[in-house]
């Protein structure tokens, strides 16, 4: 009977998705959150971190298996649901004792507030270096205590399988099972991993295997025999499902993952049919003689190309002679539009990279490579016709999900990351989270140096070169960020030219990047990276190396969003580390191009930038405000048929 509750309740989260509010409703929750950006609850969890220090040393002194016993009688408590008040603090020292004899580390307050505020449902921003990946076991241990399983969201599989492994010994001696799933990971180990009470993952392979179980309950023939059958046989039928539904969540890097890459879809789709080469070829050539303002128009802001009147009609005349599909008007102008797009807005390098052959998708936020995925519509093979290349096949989609509305779908969410400040207003309107902030547990004395601002790009990386030679010669390491693939290797060239050693990071294997950015804080070491590379993984510095200043970073462009320059700033100064770190801009910079003016006066080209990152942030918000409205619309108007739609 047990088996048929437990399937029931799996159908129903498959199905029943959480609601947008509305009208008085959503002022009024807006209302509960901005004032809630005022009660003091940095100060309550130290305080409770505080108390659960001074418990957990008590129990220096007690056994291993003391510390599995109690740990075992408060599992039962939570299971059942009759846990008290106390309980949460006697669980907390448990876990620091039990941090202190298996990891040989003695967790400080601000990790056991951070742990504590996840416990309640909370992000937390916590510094980089601070120690989130062991604070994350806090939480994790009691919701899975509760034995309906947890999702802790990794930056990657790499860091999904470390992870797991590294915290498993914690996670053992007190009474909780660990496992993880990694893209090579197969059906029946996924099944036998999302069993366990804590289960890590990147959120690309939770959204997928949902997707997969909403596919295989759609599948069942009918909804009354399937629940009939369950009833009679136990659910034969949906022994397929690998996860056991969208309970407890605690997503590492929150912001990069539920806001950065909140609207982007995560796709399932079977191979399409046959695709018309000749098209997109004839397409490409037809943009190639095309003029820009003459007969279409860009906008750099949205990134949309339009056709004007007198290139409407210059298009008309040049498919005059060609039959099929460029007989339709709207057909050949939307075509020829992705065509345009393709030339001028898509850069190899920068959007994407050719790889055996291939056009490879190259994420704007992280910088690494996207193989399985493709743009929609036509544009893909829009770009492979441009770079010549042999074109692919579209793909048809069967179900799809954006990473925001899959979040929104767990019952308990909670998240860190090293900037949340910026994006407290966002995370209570979407997610239904407040934002704690943990201050570091030394204070931070990096030095955050004025922005270099030059007329052009090659003046700036030129720039660039020479203060990093200049850092590096004082025996300090360096980080440099880059936006684009492309910018790294021109970076990388200079410096080779030079006779310079370094090390350069973009879309590289996971294991790889960990090495690298492990490796980062040694004497003299230049590291040339993506903005987001090596989240997850802390740059320590070598001996004699904070005496010398510590790590320099420099990022070669900002960011739309300011929050992500900050997170790339924070690391250096490192656990009250010595570092410094400088912005160097350009009028030619993207984000000023496309949100600000690149006419501002010289002397003000940094307020022009900040003008310019907020601009974008507030398009940004609205576009994922948008995903959100929509996703509510087909909750409403296609009910749980639209979920995989």
């Amino acid at each position: 009977m047990k088996r048929n509750v437990e399937s029931w309740n799996l159908f129903k989260r498959l199905h029943l998705r959480p609601r947008q509010l509305k009208g008085l409703d959503a002022g009024w929750w807006r209302t509960v959150g901005w004032f809630s950006k005022f009660r003091p609850k940095t100060k309550f969890y130290i305080d409770e971190a505080n108390i659960v220090k001074d418990t957990a040393k008590n129990l220096e002194k007690e056994t291993d298996s003391f510390i599995r016993s109690s740990c075992s009688e408060l599992r039962e408590r939570y299971r059942t649901g009759r846990e008290y008040q106390e309980d949460r603090l006697r669980g907390a020292s448990l876990w620091v004792e039990a941090v202190r004899r298996t990891m040989h580390l003695d967790p400080h307050i601000e990790q056991i507030a951070g742990g504590l505020a996840m416990v309640d449902g909370t992000i937390i921003e916590m510094a980089t270096g601070e120690g989130k990946t062991i604070t994350a076991t806090l939480p994790a241990m009691f919701a899975g205590w509760r034995g309906r399983g947890c999702h802790v969201v990794t930056v990657n599989d790499y860091l999904s399988s470390r992870d797991a492994q590294w915290m498993g010994t914690i996670y053992n001696l007190c009474g909780v099972t660990v496992g993880s799933v990694v893209h090579e990971t197969t059906p029946d180990e996924r099944k036998t991993a999302y069993a366990f009470d804590v289960t890590y993952a990147s959120s690309k392979e939770l959204a997928a295997d949902f997707l997969r179980d909403c596919l295989a309950v759609r599948q069942t023939p009918a909804l009354v025999p399937t629940l009939i059958d369950t009833i009679v046989d136990g659910g034969t039928r949906i022994d397929g499902i690998l996860q056991r539904g969208l309970s407890h969540v605690i997503v590492d890097e929150a912001d990069s993952v539920l806001i950065d890459e909140a609207v982007t879809p995560l796709i399932i789709s079977s191979q399409g049919g046959k695709v018309e080469v000749a098209l997109f070829h004839q397409a490409a050539e037809i943009a190639g003689i095309l003029n820009l303002e003459e007969d279409y128009t860009i906008n750099l802001r949205y990134r949309e190309v339009n056709m004007t009147d007198v290139g409407i009609e210059r298009l008309d005349v040049l498919c005059e002679n060609l039959g099929g599909m460029w007989r339709g008007r709207r057909r050949r102008e939307e075509l020829v539009t992705q065509a345009i797009t393709a030339k001028e807005l898509y850069e190899a390098g920068t959007n994407y990279v050719i790889e055996d052959g291939k056009v490879v998708i190259v994420d704007e936020f992280t910088g690494r490579l996207m193989p399985d995925r493709s743009w929609r519509d036509g544009l893909h093979q829009a770009v492979e016709a441009k770079e010549g290349v042999e074109i692919q096949s579209s793909k048809d989609t069967i179900a799809r999900i954006s990473f925001q509305r899959f979040f929104r779908s767990y019952d308990h969410l909670s998240g860190m990351t090293g900037t949340a400040q910026e994006s407290i207003n966002e995370f209570w309107r979407v997610y239904e989270t407040s934002v704690v902030v943990i201050p570091s547990h030394r204070p931070c004395v990096r030095e955050q140096l004025p922005d270099a601002c030059f007329e052009t790009i090659n003046e700036k990386l030129a720039a660039v070169i020479e203060e990093v030679i200049k850092v590096s010669d004082a025996g300090r390491p360096v980080l440099v960020g880059v936006r684009s693939v492309e910018e790294s290797e021109q970076l990388s060239e200079a410096l080779q030219a030079l006779a310079r050693a370094h090390e350069l990071l973009n879309a590289t294997r996971h294991e790889e990047e960990a090495r690298i950015i492990q490796g980062a804080g040694t004497h003299s070491h230049i590291t040339i990276a993506t903005n987001m590379a090596g989240r997850g993984t802390d740059i320590k510095l070598a001996d004699g190396v904070a005496n010398k200043g510590g790590m320099h970073v420099i990022i070669t462009e900002k960011h739309e969003a300011a929050r992500i320059d900050r997170q790339f700033f924070g690391r250096a100064g490192r656990q009250g580390d010595a570092g410094s770190a400088r912005a160097f801009l350009s009028r030619e910079d993207e984000v000023l191009c496309r949100f600000g003016s690149a006419d501002a006066k010289f002397e003000r080209l940094s307020k022009a930038m900040a003008h310019a990152q907020i601009r974008a942030s507030g398009i940004a918000l609205r576009r994922r405000v948008g995903v959100l409205k929509s996703d509510t619309w087909l909750d409403e108007a296609l009910g749980f048929a639209g979920l995989s739609r």
